[in-house]
């Protein structure tokens, strides 16, 4: 269930700079809103969020995810989910390349989680919660839609920098 709610913080990010702010009107910074937003929400704090539950309730997430408690993956993953969260936090400092690199990052990691869980789910009939559902789908999706998010900012920001 936490996924769909970091899914739903984003979205109505992505229209309040639209709706709550005048200007500047363009397309290239509404959507510098919006994907700075999604970096804090869906990268940052859903990173952190993973984190505490790979390491604080860790048995209880395994369970959820239908693996074995006491497995070191779980902090393997907390940690990777704690860099994560770190990158989309630092992505409302800097921009540019750095917001490429950790939507690069951040979406091996989702989409080899995606994979993962894909191969447990047809393997081992494992349809537990967070195993397949909107976990799942988010693991493909929300990259895709960062990434795609960032490339068309660069493509709109570029056309209009008379730096370059």
């Amino acid at each position: 269930m936490h996924v769909l709610v970091f899914i739903a913080l984003a979205l109505i990010g992505f229209a309040v700079p639209g709706v709550w702010i005048a200007r500047p009107r363009s397309r290239a910074r509404g959507l510098e809103l919006a994907l700075l937003y999604y970096f804090a929400v869906l990268v940052g704090f859903s990173g952190l969020f993973g984190f505490v539950g790979h390491t604080l309730v860790a048995d209880d997430v395994a369970q959820q995810i239908g693996w074995p408690a006491g497995n070191p993956f779980q902090t393997e993953v907390a940690f990777t989910n704690l860099a994560f969260g770190t990158l989309g936090l630092l992505c409302l400092r800097f921009r540019g390349d750095f917001w490429l690199a950790t939507s690069i990052g951040w979406g091996i990691f989702l989409v080899g989680a995606g994979i993962t869980h894909v191969v447990d789910w047809a393997a081992h009939g494992n349809d537990s919660p967070n195993n397949t559902g909107p976990v799942l789908y988010g693991d493909f999706i929300k990259p895709a839609l960062l990434l795609t998010g960032v490339l068309l900012h660069r493509r709109w920001t570029r056309r209009h920098d008379t730096r370059a």
